[in-house]
């Protein structure tokens, strides 16, 4: 054999790899498609029943840009066929925390779009399969339903809650549905106090919102994002993003940044200076977008995720009427010891530790380190 032949055999056994994977359940192969360089994926996710903003092109581009993140998704579909299912994953390749496939980082939840558990099995199989080519030192789900299937593989899990909150009621049933004293009291305090809302995404309301992240993440003692995430957010979501801020007189108090994709506006990301609590800005906040997603014809408000460890947040939540379940995410490796600093529980001592630093840091410096370090978070 020539060592020209030998290259090209080489070569198409690597393409082949990446490109197809063989289903052991069913022989059915299992495609690896690119889902911002693939025409079918918006329309596909648009028209799908469990879609969310986290499968969206919008907030693919966004990780990309932001952190690198490229973005694969598994798929029986073939390369001319109509898509109709996929799992779409993130690569993240950290010289700190190791190459890792993820679905997805920095996303509360992203179901598996799969029409039946044949096609669930089928990419089950693929993932097994990513783990036994020695890619990746896990593999990561964040299913909106539980999703659990026999595996060869070590698979470990950690549960959230999470809230969503049926836009269905009128309004008026909306708000009766809120706790009477912690939540419809703290709204009209909020109108006694004068407090003024901004919405938009205009420069200077991403400098308040951001001052108002940077205070509320440093008093969690965790670096803020880079702002640059959420300029991107921006730009890629367009008018389907928006920053709302609370004002006392010109003081920001409170900020919340919403998504909105098909019939569902989802709170992402809410700070506060805890100064101005007592005004009601933050409840304020969330009223307002309810009743725009209400007046948009939307037919849910995902309040996003909880740590099952913040049992007063989930009962914030819990008097919105927002119903409670629960979030599992499931990760799989070849070994047991897949976890690493920031997987530690906030009990760990050495989180404990790092938490205890960043709060004697000046916030530049801590500013700073979030830039360097989130994406080797996902």
């Amino acid at each position: 054999m020539s060592l020209a032949v030998a290259i090209q055999r080489e070569a198409e056994t690597r393409s082949n790899r990446r490109s197809r994977i063989a289903s052991v359940a069913t022989d059915t192969p299992v495609t690896r498609i690119d889902p911002l360089l693939d025409a079918r994926w918006e329309p596909f996710v648009q028209h799908h029943p469990r879609t969310s903003v986290f499968h969206s092109t919008a907030w693919l581009k966004a990780l990309e840009r932001t952190y690198g993140y490229k973005s694969v998704a598994f798929t029986t579909s073939g390369a001319h066929d109509k898509l109709d299912n996929a799992v779409v994953f993130c690569e993240i390749n950290s010289w700190l925390t190791g190459r890792r496939l993820v679905s997805l980082p920095f996303s509360d939840h992203c179901e598996p779009l799969a029409p039946s558990a044949t096609a669930a099995a089928i990419l089950k199989d693929a993932i097994e399969q990513e783990l036994d080519r020695g890619r990746f030192r896990y593999i990561e789900i964040r299913p909106l339903q539980p999703l659990s299937f026999a595996t060869g593989v070590h698979r470990t899990t950690v549960s959230y809650a999470f809230h969503e909150l049926d836009l269905r009621p009128d309004t008026e049933t909306l708000y009766r549905n809120l706790h009477r004293d912690s939540i419809q009291r703290k709204i009209r305090r909020a109108a006694r106090e004068g407090l003024t809302l901004r919405e938009g995404t205009e420069e200077k309301l991403l400098d308040d919102f951001y001052a108002l992240m940077k205070v509320t993440r440093e008093r969690h003692r965790v670096p803020p994002q880079p702002k640059q995430w959420f300029r991107n957010l921006m730009e890629c979501f367009g008018n389907g993003l928006t920053i709302r801020v609370a004002y006392s007189g010109p003081q920001p108090v409170a900020g919340m940044l919403t998504l909105q994709y098909g019939d569902t506006m989802v709170y992402k990301y809410g700070c506060s200076d805890v100064r101005f609590n007592n005004l009601g800005g933050m409840h304020l906040l969330y009223w307002q977008a309810i009743q725009e997603a209400k007046a948009l014809g939307l037919r849910r408000f995902d309040f996003g995720r909880v740590d099952a460890d913040q049992p007063g947040l989930i009962t914030f939540k819990n008097r919105w009427g927002a119903a409670q379940s629960t979030l599992t995410y499931s990760r799989y490796s070849k070994s047991e010891h897949s976890t690493h600093l920031f997987d530690l529980p906030l009990g760990d001592w050495k989180t404990r530790t790092a938490q205890s630093i960043m709060s004697r840091l000046p916030s530049p410096v801590v500013t700073k380190i979030g830039q360097l370090l989130y994406r080797h978070v996902g």
